[in-house]
């Protein structure tokens, strides 16, 4: 059973609409990745599904419940993980205390930080004391995910998460979601630009366009070149 199934949905900002009759679907340790150029409406979509943005039609079912109508909060504690595009870490506080604030989302019996946190990147063990603003794009985005899993989320998703990031942490990114894919405990939904990398990880994969899905299926049957057209139109 999928974990997460998002079906017809249409999203509006006034009166302008952005998100029209979207299907995706993600399941426990597979990654879908939800491609497109900018303004097609990636954005929108992470925003009903984590409940920034209410939708107007269609649903949102998390382990088999409607989740549309509940608060960022609710969903949250359910078990949706997310690391936004820009990482929205907090400068001001150090490694670890930003890592902390994944707390707010579990019980008081895991409030405690995974060592395999730590094992995935061991930068943060070595900085933890460090504030966040000291640390660059890509530590600044290992931290962001770092975050979302002292969560123990059951849906992780990430916005973008190799945009302006050096290639060495790319590749550490990539490890990551391939170890958490492994563990067959989550699913990922993987909002990408960057073609090769969603390629290379994904399960599933859904192209957007104009508000819309206009390609999608599973990884044996992506169509390499259809869907680089698609993403350079």
């Amino acid at each position: 059973m999928a974990k997460l199934d998002v079906t017809s949905i249409d999203l509006f900002y006034g009166a302008a609409q952005a998100l029209r009759g979207v299907s995706i679907r993600a399941e426990l340790g597979k990654v879908t990745a939800v491609l497109g150029r900018n303004g097609v409406g990636k954005t929108s979509l992470l925003r009903a599904i984590t409940g920034q943005q209410a939708i107007r039609a269609g649903d949102i079912r998390f382990g088999g419940v409607s989740i549309k109508a509940l608060p960022s909060f609710e969903r949250a504690r359910m078990g949706i993980g997310f690391v936004p595009q820009g990482r929205e870490i907090f400068p001001l506080l150090t490694v670890r205390e930003n890592l902390e604030t994944g707390y707010a989302a579990v019980s008081r019996y895991e409030r405690n930080i995974p060592d395999f946190i730590f094992d995935l990147f061991p930068v943060l063990a070595d900085m933890q004391n460090r504030r966040g603003g000291d640390l660059s794009g890509g530590q600044q985005q290992q931290l962001a995910i770092g975050r979302a899993l002292v969560m123990r989320p059951k849906l992780l998703i990430l916005d973008e998460p190799t945009e302006g990031i050096q290639p060495s942490v790319i590749k550490d990114i990539g490890r990551t979601i391939s170890f958490l894919r492994e563990r067959g405990d989550m699913a990922i939904l993987l909002v990408e630009q960057y073609f090769d990398f969603a390629r290379e990880l994904c399960d599933f994969y859904a192209v957007m366009d104009r508000g819309q899905v206009v390609r999608s299926g599973d990884r044996a049957h992506l169509d390499t070149g259809e869907v680089r057209k698609l993403l350079s139109v």
